[in-house]
């Protein structure tokens, strides 16, 4: 691990990776490549060509230099679908300072966690969500800067940092540290995904190139942009490289998402399957014309083959299965695949550089066709998560392979079925819920005296959670609605929170005295 808390990747597999070509001298920061006349993104009012939005981002650029960011810096950037998060990403990576990208739906437990760890030097964020002040958190930052989308109050705003260009003083090297993505964190608070310039580079160009994304691309994006499928798998960023059209959407809601796919013809469109499932009942009573789509992208979590097949059918659109993570691997279904192979499988991995083991607990490579973890590495994939030593002893073998946690099959033909996780997660419709890091807020109650986490299937949403709850003796037992209280007053994001609670009085255990949550999750009806 370098100074700055970055794994490389081993010197004769970065020259390998520069030899055959996956590796570029390529910045984040050059992939507006469309007619500068085109337009670029469309965001609620906004229309951007190429042109504007290239100018926007050297004039914002110039901005966070006068606040003093430069090169190597690290910026939590928490903003919504907006031009304004598009035109902070690039304005940041052109001057080399990497974007943290977190969540809309964060707050001060995790965004105070990400600006410590990434000794942030700024925080950007939005003014308000609904109810929520998000400058009233930024009061309790430890950065040095705050920007804000909207009402700044005290705050510099996002706005006021577009003035004249500027020379950048140091430009981004290739190998530098880009973005850092946010881990879906199986133990508690996230952990950082360092991407560079060059192997994020890849992932969105070789992402477009397989999705068959053109300069006649209308990309609508539904789910958050600061997430890794939204942002470069392909993308907005994939978008971007072979010229098309973002249109940002505020959610995956068929009452905001069909009139913009009528309006702006959109004919690509990234989604988690509870979207999926949702924009498949909502054609019925929909009136807008969908008949511009021609891909829905579904991933996240596993779809249904019932449901993939139902795809082309009833919006008129191919589907395209997706199993990736920030980490690095991606998997897709072709475009030229046999229907059999998109609806039943998680698609084949991305580039012919990635390296895939399915190994049974011993690390030992299972038979072709049983189910075992996934492990993988390559041109994209991590080596190392930022300033995590302890972490990254376990989460990759000696030989510099991830393990994913993800129990997979292969194929002959090399595509993956996704069969379940060893991580203890629970993924909520795409959102990944760390069952370690909501018993530990649940165990800071004053009435729970122990608490277990496990998912429950659920048609919709893939998993919900359901907390096991043992009450401390002669305290009143809190309900849904007082434990949801609660974790909002401890800044936890609120797809975190509880579905379901279950008070038990004492917890089964398994041999060694672990809490079996597989005997919990027994217990439940649905």
């Amino acid at each position: 691990m370098t100074a700055d808390g970055f794994t490389p990747w081993p010197a004769d597999l970065a020259a390998r990776y520069e030899a055959e070509g996956y590796w570029k001298d390529a910045l984040l920061g050059d992939v507006l490549r469309g007619d500068p006349s085109r337009t670029a993104l469309v965001a609620g009012s906004e229309r951007l060509t190429y042109a504007d939005l290239d100018r926007r981002a050297d004039r914002t650029a110039a901005g966070f230099l006068r606040l003093g960011v430069r090169r190597g810096d690290r910026v939590v950037v928490q903003l919504a679908n907006s031009a304004g998060f598009v035109v902070t990403f690039l304005a940041l990576v052109r001057i080399g300072a990497a974007p943290v990208l977190a969540l809309p739906a964060h707050r001060e437990s995790e965004i105070r966690y990400l600006c410590e760890l990434a000794e942030a030097r700024a925080y950007v964020c939005a003014d308000r969500d609904g109810d929520f002040d998000y400058r009233a958190m930024a009061r309790t930052l430890p950065v040095e800067h705050v920007v804000v989308e909207g009402d700044a109050q005290e705050f510099t705003p996002l706005a006021s940092l577009d003035i004249d260009p500027v020379d950048v003083p140091e430009r981004p090297a290739p190998s530098d540290i880009g973005v850092l993505l946010l881990s879906g964190g199986t133990t508690g608070l996230p952990k950082l995904i360092p991407r560079t310039h060059r192997d994020y580079v890849y992932n969105l160009e070789a992402s477009a190139e397989v999705c068959g994304f053109t300069s006649e691309t209308v990309y609508l994006v539904v789910l958050p942009a600061a997430h890794n499928f939204a942002l470069a798998c392909p993308g907005i960023l994939g978008v971007f490289a072979t010229g098309g059209t973002v249109v940002l959407a505020p959610s995956g809601s068929p009452d905001e998402a069909f009139p913009l796919i009528e309006r702006e013809r959109a004919t690509v469109c990234a989604v988690v399957p509870p979207i999926a499932l949702l924009w498949l009942d909502a054609v019925s009573w929909s009136d807008e014309d969908l008949s511009s789509l021609e891909l829905l992208q579904v991933g996240g979590a596993k779809f249904a083959a019932e449901r993939a097949a139902e795809v082309p059918k009833v919006l008129g659109c191919a589907v395209q299965q997706v199993f990736g993570m920030a980490e690095g691997l991606l998997n897709y279904t072709r475009l030229d695949d046999p229907s059999d192979l998109v609806e039943q499988t998680q698609g084949r991995p991305l580039s012919p550089a990635d390296e895939v083991q399915v190994v049974d607990g011993n690390g030992t490579p299972v038979p072709p066709g049983e189910v075992g973890e996934l492990l993988t590495r390559g041109p994209y994939t991590l080596r190392g998560y930022y300033r995590a030593p302890e972490h990254n002893r376990r989460a990759f073998t000696p030989d510099g392979f991830y393990r994913t946690g993800d129990l997979v099959r292969q194929l002959p033909s090399g595509h993956l079925i996704v069969e379940g996780r060893e991580k203890d997660q629970i993924n909520r419709g795409g959102d990944k819920v760390s069952a370690e890091e909501l018993e530990n807020h649940l165990l800071a109650h004053p009435a729970i005296h122990d608490a277990a986490v496990v998912g429950i299937p659920d048609e919709v949403m893939g998993e919900r959670t359901c907390a096991f709850l043992v009450i401390r003796e002669q305290a009143d037992p809190p309900t849904l609605k007082d434990l949801k209280d609660f974790l909002r007053t401890r800044g936890l994001a609120a797809y975190k929170w509880p579905d379901r609670l279950e008070q038990v009085d004492t917890f089964p255990r398994t041999p060694v005295g672990k809490i079996s949550k597989k005997a919990l999750a027994a217990t439940l009806t649905p």
